[in-house]
């Protein structure tokens, strides 16, 4: 096992692995922006490195800066988190050319499944069922090909994309030369390649994720479904475990389908398969080569520490458990709560000036947040995550409304109210939304306003 584990990330998700490390005897390393100095992660783990001004592109990717620390510092492995460098093959490479282990998967099997057009081949070669799409597009006139051929509506991707970026949707020939441009002019501004390609568009999907986990001598379990249909942006805001789309047959079928494909293309550590689900179908989406941020609805239904295992399978440790040996409980929801305006979503950062967090039965928070913290402007904009855990999904709704009503942060704007409200629709509480259903029914307050 490790002696020492260098976490190469901020916020919630950087405390998060200090955590599962000291609970493992595992000393930590925190990294920091000259922003983040007073963060919570910095004052608790073992040493603290800075690497550079705020500026994440002078810190927290800053790949020489974060390997040059782990060297100073005599950590023998680097997790990642999620975001950052958490996807990028050429820093694995880099971690691992250095003698340090990077708590991952291989920058081999980042590439291959990180890119979305290779992952989509390397899907259909083991098997997961996908969209109609096509092959990366050159031209406008590629696309009005593939469109024609594939069927409209259709969405235009970038390979490299994600958090909604590069993704632009189109009816008609008319929309296909703004929807290619807006798409690669996206791509080019966020990513490190410019490459659209495209897939047929569904209307009204549900995004349901599988969890998985894989060691290095082939063993593969599932961890169930998540639904993260609540989106805005197409960026996720309430997550939940299991989904109420799905039922058992169609939990069990999909789950299988996945474990199967892992072992044929050959993947370990942690990772996502996310699927578009729509007319009882599922449709690979992606696979997220890395901690997701909604991991804790997964842990409180299979009572797996989901850090943990990265940590161990990438000290070459086997699971130690079957599929079979997986047993889910009760159900489990997640709110994802950023410093912005509820109405407008303007990022605000500030001091903290009060806060209390939730707690109780079945009742979790990850944040490092504190009274008397100074949320800084660089970053992203969510400070804390709030899980709930309840024998029913009904007992678990209760529980989410309850602790939201206790949840004080004082000094700036969050979005806790959007997620009292949220939670309140009958749509929700019945289960009845999908990817669209979020912004449709903002849209619709709007209008009665």
């Amino acid at each position: 096992m490790f002696e020492k584990v260098l976490i190469a990330n901020r916020g919630e998700i950087a405390l998060r692995i200090h955590r599962a490390c000291r609970e493992m005897g595992i000393r930590t390393v925190a990294v920091h922006s000259e922003a983040d100095a007073n963060a919570m992660h910095v004052r608790l783990a073992d040493e603290a490195v800075c690497i550079g001004p705020a500026r994440s592109a002078d810190s927290y990717l800053n790949k020489s800066a974060i390997i040059s620390a782990a060297i100073v510092t005599g950590a023998d492995a680097i997790h990642p988190g999620f975001g950052f460098l958490s996807e990028n093959a050429d820093f694995a490479e880099m971690v691992e050319s250095h003698g340090i282990t990077f708590i991952g998967p291989t920058a081999a099997q980042m590439r291959k499944m990180g890119d979305k057009i290779t992952a989509r081949q390397a899907a259909i070669e083991a098997g997961l069922p996908v969209t109609p799409g096509s092959p990366s597009l050159d031209t406008v006139e590629d696309a009005k090909k593939w469109a024609n051929e594939i069927g409209y509506p259709v969405i235009i991707k970038a390979k490299d994309g994600g958090g909604g970026k590069g993704m632009k949707v189109a009816f008609s020939d008319d929309d296909i030369t703004e929807a290619y441009t807006m798409a690669r002019a996206e791509a080019k501004a966020a990513f490190p390649s410019d490459v659209v390609y495209m897939e047929k568009y569904l209307q009204k999907p549900r995004h349901i994720e599988m969890q998985i986990l894989a060691d290095k001598y082939g063993n593969v379990v599932h961890l169930g479904e998540r639904d993260c249909s609540i989106q805005r942006n197409n960026q996720k805001v309430i997550e939940e475990s299991p989904s109420p789309a799905l039922n058992q047959a169609q939990r069990e079928e999909i789950g299988e389908i996945v474990r199967k494909a892992i072992e044929k293309i050959g993947y370990f550590n942690a990772g996502t398969l996310e699927f578009l689900f729509e007319d009882g179908k599922f449709y690979f989406l992606e696979m997220n080569t890395r901690l997701q941020v909604e991991h804790p609805v997964t842990e409180a239904v299979s009572g797996i520490d989901i850090v943990r295992e990265q940590i161990r399978i990438a000290s070459g440790a086997a699971l130690g458990y079957e599929q079979k040996d997986i047993k889910f409980n009760g159900h489990a929801i997640e709110c994802r709560i950023n410093a912005e305006n509820p109405e407008t979503f303007t990022p605000c950062p500030g001091k903290i000036t009060e806060w209390h967090a939730p707690g109780g039965l079945g009742v979790r928070v990850d944040s490092e947040i504190y009274s008397g913290y100074s949320i800084p402007p660089f970053y992203d904009s969510m400070i804390a995550k709030l899980i709930v855990h309840g024998h029913t999904r009904n007992s678990a709704l209760m529980r989410v409304r309850r602790a939201l009503e206790e949840f004080v942060i004082d000094g700036v704007s969050t979005t806790i109210p959007l997620h009292q409200e949220i939670i309140s629709q009958a749509e929700y509480i019945d289960g009845m939304y999908n990817i669209h259903w979020l912004e449709e029914y903002m849209k619709s307050r709007k209008t009665e306003k």
